[in-house]
């Protein structure tokens, strides 16, 4: 339609002229209708062919990716279930449960400080050697023994006795003052599968023994002689029983193990907390503050605690017994430290405690110990002293050794067998004689 022209229609236009007003305007000089159908034809096929390929593009990378995350899922639930499988098998399994226990030997034995018991008999053995001129202008090596050597070769040796169901340590602490290096703390550990049980057994230090070439002394005078070797060896003869290994710790390293535990629930008497108050025993005033009851005592707290032999314990013991008492419950308390800790915290705090602690028990015995106490569900602890109340002696002086404790050696050794080996009465008797041959 040209400019100008009216395009509007009236109400009384007819059909006829409507229909040529239509046909004007598609003949209109203004828009060419005339269309290239081939190129028309041609440029739809190609853009359906083109949506057909994208489309089909589409398809095989929504396939691909299917089948990735397919694969990856597949993989995943492999992973988890090979996890579980592992987990099922370490923990629910006594062969998985071994592979546990070798790592956590392998962690607990390079943590700790270890002593090769030979090459400290060598360096004990020169040591001694070189004290010998000493020892015999103060009468303390005795030279008759080695005179005498050919008459006892004859004698039976003592046999310490050893059950494949009873594991024993001896654990003693090192109290260094101006030189002096004795253990005034000694305590033998022992793991019976038996009966499920850990059981401790406090060595009194002012028991009277006499070391294999030295004249009689107090046990606890023996580790200065002689290292760790001549003490294991005085303790097998003495008491006859088999000493698998040693553990020791001086007293900077107690307290430091305390520490590292956050203290631990001790009950305390009306005088021990006074007297504790008061005396020096614990070292730092500003802890010179425990109560009647119960109290967490931290590591120099808990130090002090174990060395009060003047004041009765909590239930009436007095002198070594009380301390050894103390030492007992101090380790009672430890051990129920430790059973309320998680793993994490286990392995954290069993890292730092032992490397404070010098021994000559192997990753394999490391690794025997725990597998004992996990398989067994060990977790009762049970405690004793030798001497017994009535099988001993404490004169004011014997054989030159001021104010010992001479035992009634038999029947404290029955007594330990009964408590350490659960024998009956007729077994300690027979126990007692076989030992000796």
């Amino acid at each position: 339609m040209k400019k100008g022209e009216n395009t509007n229609l009236s109400k009384h236009d007819t059909e006829e002229e409507r229909e040529d007003i239509s046909i004007h305007i598609d003949t209109t000089e203004e828009y060419d209708l005339d269309l290239d159908w081939d190129a028309f034809n041609e440029a739809l096929k190609q853009q359906v062919n083109d949506e057909l390929s994208g489309s089909e593009e589409e398809d095989q990378k929504a396939f691909r990716r299917n089948k990735i995350l397919k694969r990856s899922f597949t993989i995943a639930g492999i992973a988890v279930a090979v996890l579980c499988l592992s987990v099922i098998f370490l923990v629910k399994t006594k062969p998985g449960r071994r592979i546990i226990y070798r790592i956590a030997g392998d962690f607990i034995h390079d943590s700790i400080e270890q002593v090769d018991r030979m090459e400290e008999e060598k360096g004990d053995s020169l040591a001694v050697s070189g004290e010998i001129e000493d020892s015999y202008r103060k009468n303390d090596f005795d030279y008759t023994k080695l005179n005498d050597a050919k008459e006892n070769a004859a004698e039976p040796a003592i046999v310490p006795r050893q059950e494949d169901y009873v594991s024993n340590f001896l654990i003693f602490g090192i109290e260094e003052i101006k030189g002096a290096k004795n253990t005034d703390a000694m305590l033998l550990a022992s793991i019976n599968t038996r009966d499920r049980t850990i059981k401790l057994t406090s060595l009194l230090r002012d028991t009277l023994v006499t070391p294999s070439g030295y004249t009689p002394r107090k046990l606890n005078a023996v580790y200065a002689k002689g290292g760790a070797s001549l003490l294991i060896t005085t303790i097998e003869q003495s008491y006859r029983i088999k000493i698998d290994g040693y553990a020791s710790v001086n007293f900077e390293a107690f307290e430091a193990a305390i520490n590292l535990l956050g203290g631990i629930s001790i009950e305390l008497g009306e005088e021990e907390a006074k007297y504790l108050n008061k005396s020096n025993y614990i070292s730092n005033r500003a802890y010179r503050k425990v109560v009647p009851g119960w109290n967490n005592l931290n590591g120099n707290q808990a130090l002090g605690y174990c060395r009060v032999r003047r004041v009765p314990t909590l239930g009436g013991s007095n002198d070594d017994y009380g301390r050894t008492l103390r030492q007992r419950r101090v380790m009672t308390a430890v051990f129920n430290k430790y059973k309320n800790k998680n793993l994490f915290e286990l392995l954290s705090i069993t890292k730092k405690c032992l490397g404070y602690v010098k021994t000559d028990v192997t990753q394999a015995q490391i690794e025997a110990m725990l597998e004992a106490i996990v398989e067994n569900k060990i977790t009762t602890m049970e405690t004793m002293r030798i001497p017994v109340n009535g099988m001993f002696d404490d004169p004011d002086e014997y054989n030159g050794v001021s104010s010992p404790l001479v035992l009634e050696w038999e029947n404290n050794i029955k007594e330990l067998y009964q408590f350490i080996f659960l024998d009956e009465k007729e077994e300690k008797e027979k126990n007692i004689v076989t030992n000796k041959n």
